[in-house]
């Protein structure tokens, strides 16, 4: 129990774990042991990393620095720095200077900018000014360890002033002089009002920066219904649209409850196997067609896509479903186009279900397996 508590208080005890440190930066020490490549959802293998540069080749002036979260941007620096992954450094802002850490230098940048569609000759490429000082970390430790109490000020000053907003984040500056105020809001906000009654409570210049639910989430982190840590929140650098559309290919139940994740969006998962269902998809017929057999029409009710099975019932027997295997399917239309009539399903069908009895108030399916060798 003891060991338990302390590891809780070491964890709250480091507020830089937001930034990707492992450990909180000390001053007076060395600091290359903060930033390792676990502690960042955000790091990127660098694959030239081992590889030497040839001879006379200048080393690439662009890095990568990531601050709090989700903020990285590239910066450029002088080739006497010799900047490496994980080295805190004081780059420009606006106004002022604002303290990162390096998440990534060398060549590898150069595929960075080109995803992100940053042209490496940019003037817009702020300054690398230094490696950061004692003073410059001193005063970073300062400003990160006010985050939490100012947001928690802030949203009782918003509430004060009767604003429909919740105040999710805040990220200071490195210099202390600035902050940002991340929020999610229903509606359009005025919130011209909060920013003068922040800017004179913490003596600092506010910049407010709406997010949506998905980003929200990703922020503040939880446990999602499959038990694990949200996947925002642990490894999605980039958001895309999930539609109702994902949750039909994969024959599931539209029911929000379910389909929604801790943001009230739908869940992000449901893209994963989205392309898989869709290649699986391509070899089964129409659901729409109707089976013609001397006993009677025949319609789809369920598909068991990667047993690659179609259940039908006859129209006068809802009742009563057969699983057919695809290629029987196939084989069935081929015959109909033809102008043939089968004598009936179960010649063709693997297993039948029926729903016939009641036990304990509930309706229960009988099951039978059809053996046509």
């Amino acid at each position: 129990m003891e060991e338990h508590e302390a590891k809780s208080k070491k964890a709250e005890a480091n507020p830089f774990l937001s930034r990707g440190c492992c450990q909180p930066p000390r001053v007076g020490q060395k600091n290359d042991q903060i930033f390792k490549n676990r502690c960042s959802k955000f790091d990127a293998f660098n694959w030239f990393g081992k590889i030497p540069l040839p001879s006379g080749h200048v080393p690439f002036d662009v890095v990568e620095v990531r601050f709090k979260n989700s903020r990285k941007d590239f910066f450029r620096s002088t080739s006497d720095m010799n900047l490496l992954t994980g080295d805190i450094v004081a780059v420009e802002a606006s106004p002022g200077h604002d303290i990162g850490i390096v998440s990534m230098a060398g060549d590898i940048v150069k595929l960075q900018l080109r995803t992100k569609g940053v042209n490496p000759a940019s003037d817009e490429i702020r300054k690398v000014y230094r490696r950061a000082r004692i003073t410059d970390v001193e005063k970073w430790i300062a400003a990160v360890e006010l985050e939490v109490s100012t947001m928690f000020k802030s949203r009782e000053i918003a509430e004060g002033l009767g604003l429909s907003m919740k105040i999710n984040d805040v990220e200071y500056q490195g210099d202390n002089t600035k902050a940002i105020f991340y929020y999610t809001a229903d509606d359009r906000v005025d919130f011209r009002e909060l920013i003068k009654v922040l800017a004179e409570e913490f003596k600092i210049r506010i910049e407010m920066r709406q997010i949506g639910a998905r980003q929200e989430a990703s922020r503040l982190g939880g446990i999602g219904s499959c038990g694990r840590e949200l996947c925002c929140a642990t490894w999605i650098s980039q958001f895309h649209s999930v539609t109702t559309q994902a949750a039909r290919v994969q024959q599931l139940s539209l029911n929000p409850q379910k389909l929604a994740g801790q943001c009230s969006k739908l869940k992000c998962c449901l893209n994963y196997e989205y392309e898989t269902y869709l290649d699986a998809l391509k070899d089964f017929p129409d659901t729409e067609t109707i089976l013609q057999t001397r006993k009677g029409e025949a319609i789809h009710q369920k598909t068991d896509i990667f047993n690659k099975l179609m259940w039908f019932s006859y129209t006068h027997e809802p009742n009563n479903q057969m699983a057919i295997p695809v290629e029987n399917v196939i084989r069935i239309i081929g015959q109909n186009k033809n102008g043939e009539l089968p004598p009936n399903l179960e010649d063709f069908s693997n297993i039948t279900e029926q729903k016939t009895h009641f036990e304990n108030g509930n309706l229960h399916d009988e099951m039978s397996y059809l053996d046509h060798s």
